[in-house]
């Protein structure tokens, strides 16, 4: 999803958001995060997310708070932070911070678009800036990825910074896929490769072999649609096997239609298929076969509706969508108890 560039006026503090600072000093941090301006629900959100804030230290408490006052947020945005990185009020901020501001309002060419970046991800004001925030930059402009590609990257991979890594293995898939620095892809096949553990990469390859692919087959899949690398192989595997088994078509129609391995199964595909069958089986029109089958698949859902059970009389139109929402309510087989196996950030 291709991520717009927006100013982030909401969080510049105005009259009414300053810090109080003509009241007395607090005695806890409640009292001082209401006398920077949290309401007492705002309050509340913020000690639930951190508890040990109760027992922080109220002046280097005040001193982070002051910090993010400068650059202008708000209450609201110490919300977000706390609820994107709870640990944040706990880390180190002061050191380098000038300069590192600096160099990221820079790097963002506004404060405002820099203001979005750290509430995305609020550790970008804690990265060491010349043992890694420079190196990365460094390494996706030698990569031929700058200005507002760089930027949208930064924003939309809130984690790019700490995780990039590339070498020769990386380097040689990016080179395999065959994608041109012209291309608009050409940005999120590098930043995924680079964002990617190789065990993962390898991993959703090999995936994708199972089903008859060539290797080639499949760099050329990424080079087309990179965000295949950001789906879980279990993903993957089900809605490949839903194409093949259930619809009957060839592994390959995914190389011309990369959304049926994106779609959701359980609300998309098999709901839209199962309607497919039944307004066959009911000898109705218009039919959901052939070429035309993609067609529907890739329809919003309002679009949809309209072109297959609207055009019907109310009687069989109810029945359609009976049929529809029925389909929708199956269940994933033994959802419920299936077992996570959690193996760590997959970037």
């Amino acid at each position: 999803m291709l991520l717009q560039v927006t100013d982030a006026h909401s969080n510049i503090p105005d009259e009414n958001h300053k810090p109080q600072q003509d009241q007395l000093p607090p005695k806890n941090c409640r009292d001082l995060l209401k006398a920077w301006g949290c309401n007492d629900q705002e309050t509340a959100q913020i000690l639930e997310r951190m508890p040990s804030l109760h027992k922080a230290k109220l002046d280097k408490l005040q001193s982070k708070l002051q910090i993010l006052h400068d650059l202008g947020f708000t209450s609201s945005g110490l919300i977000k932070m706390i609820s994107c990185r709870p640990r944040f009020l706990k880390c180190r901020l002061s050191n380098c911070l000038d300069e590192r501001v600096r160099y990221l309002e820079h790097l963002f060419g506004s404060k405002e678009i820099l203001q979005k970046a750290i509430l995305r991800n609020p550790s970008v004001l804690t990265y060491d800036l010349n043992n890694m925030i420079i190196p990365t930059v460094e390494l996706y402009k030698s990569m031929g990825i700058t200005g507002r590609d760089l930027t949208l990257m930064l924003l939309s991979r809130p984690t790019i910074i700490p995780r990039t890594s590339l070498n020769a293995e990386k380097l040689e898939y990016i080179r395999k896929t065959g994608i041109s620095k012209d291309s608009k892809m050409y940005k999120y096949v590098v930043t995924l490769m680079a964002i990617s553990r190789l065990e993962t990469i390898r991993e959703k390859i090999a995936n994708l072999e199972k089903f008859g692919f060539f290797e080639d087959e499949i760099f050329r899949l990424l080079g087309v649609s990179p965000l295949l690398l950001t789906l879980s192989v279990d993903k993957v595997q089900r809605n490949m096997t839903f194409v093949v088994a259930s619809m009957k078509q060839p592994a390959r129609v995914v190389l011309d239609y990369p959304f049926l391995i994106y779609k959701n199964l359980e609300t998309g595909l098999k709901p839209r298929m199962t309607l497919a069958a039944k307004i066959d089986d009911m000898g109705l029109g218009p039919s959901i076969n052939g070429p035309k089958v993609f067609t529907a698949l890739r329809m919003t859902e309002k679009r949809f509706l309209k072109v297959y059970v609207d055009c019907h009389p109310p009687e069989i139109a109810n029945m359609l969508m009976k049929c529809y929402v029925d389909a929708k309510h199956v269940k994933r087989l033994a959802e419920k108890a299936k077992k996570i196996q959690h193996k760590g950030f997959p970037f």
